[in-house]
């Protein structure tokens, strides 16, 4: 957001997990105060805190190692400095769910009544880091021609040409582009850098504000639904969120340019997704193989 000094300031990664923890701890004493949760609400803003820690955070970043950059393992540090950005959305629901089973075993509750509150505050968690990813530059869409393209100066960190003709023509503008990084920053108040981009930088699809409509906007709305406007059995809706966010992640994919080695056709984050669909089906079928109900929906 800002600089307090070099390079030290707070990040708007850091922002959107802080946001959405905060998001996510209202929801879930919401939700409790309503009678959908099985905890009151002052556990449920205890589980929503350990679970952002434990759940979100340390499965994130291990799914993120683990799927994408498993060299970071030979670095186990490497692992603690998340404020290099590198968090897997994939491996933070696997952390979630395991969270959330010990918690629900520790406490004697519903371990999927707890995942079906927790999966409707999930959609603004994601909302916000893809906003993050979008305002950072990062993880854009594939090359496109469409009106609504648009560059991004941290795709010459991925060229090593670009790079170079980068280089070349930022330092006829200002001696002191001489890095990658530097023209980055300079892209951000500097006309004449901007220009000088627009030239070498590869239009391409905004992907991080379709993942933000569709994993967190329509994901939101579909979950707010099924909890506040249907009585569904426990387990139900983590199963929908898992097939919804499964179909969605995999729409999105195919506009965004993949950040790992292909699997076959698919991208990481499309095979990844498969997984996830088998899940969701699977919660469901438990869920109304023996459905047991909120205790606000018992009664009805």
């Amino acid at each position: 957001l800002f600089r307090i000094w070099n390079n030290v300031g707070p990040r708007w990664y850091g922002l959107a997990y802080v946001s959405a923890f905060g998001a996510g701890w209202l929801m879930m004493r919401l939700l409790a105060r309503r009678g959908y949760a099985d905890v009151n609400e002052s556990q449920a803003g205890d589980f929503i805190t350990w679970a952002s820690l434990f759940g979100v955070l340390f499965g994130g970043r291990l799914g993120y190692a683990l799927f994408y950059k498993p060299e970071m393992f030979r670095e186990p540090l490497s692992l603690l400095r998340v404020w290099e950005g590198g968090m897997a959305s994939h491996g933070g629901m696997i952390g979630l769910i395991l969270f959330t089973l010990y918690y629900a075993r520790r406490y004697k509750t519903s371990w999927t009544n707890l995942g079906d509150n927790l999966v409707v505050a999930a959609p603004i968690g994601l909302f916000l880091g893809r906003m993050a990813n979008f305002i950072n530059g990062e993880l854009y869409g594939r090359a496109t021609q469409v009106s609504w393209a648009m560059q991004f100066p941290k795709e010459i960190l991925d060229d090593r040409a670009m790079e170079s003709r980068a280089l070349e023509l930022c330092g006829k503008i200002d001696p002191e582009m001489t890095s990658a990084d530097a023209i980055i920053q300079g892209a951000r108040h500097n006309p004449h850098i901007v220009d000088a981009l627009r030239s070498i930088l590869t239009p391409r699809h905004p992907s991080q504000l379709y993942e933000a409509a569709l994993e967190g906007v329509v994901l939101f709305a579909i979950m707010w639904f099924a909890r506040t406007r249907t009585r569904q059995p426990n387990g139900v809706l983590t199963g929908i969120f898992f097939i919804c966010y499964s179909v969605f992640r995999i729409i999105a994919e195919i506009f965004r340019e993949p950040d790992a080695p292909l699997v076959g056709i698919f991208t990481r984050g499309q095979f990844l997704s498969f997984f996830l669909v088998a899940a969701g089906i699977g919660f469901i079928v438990a869920a109304k193989w023996r459905p047991v109900y909120p205790k606000k929906l018992e009664a009805h």
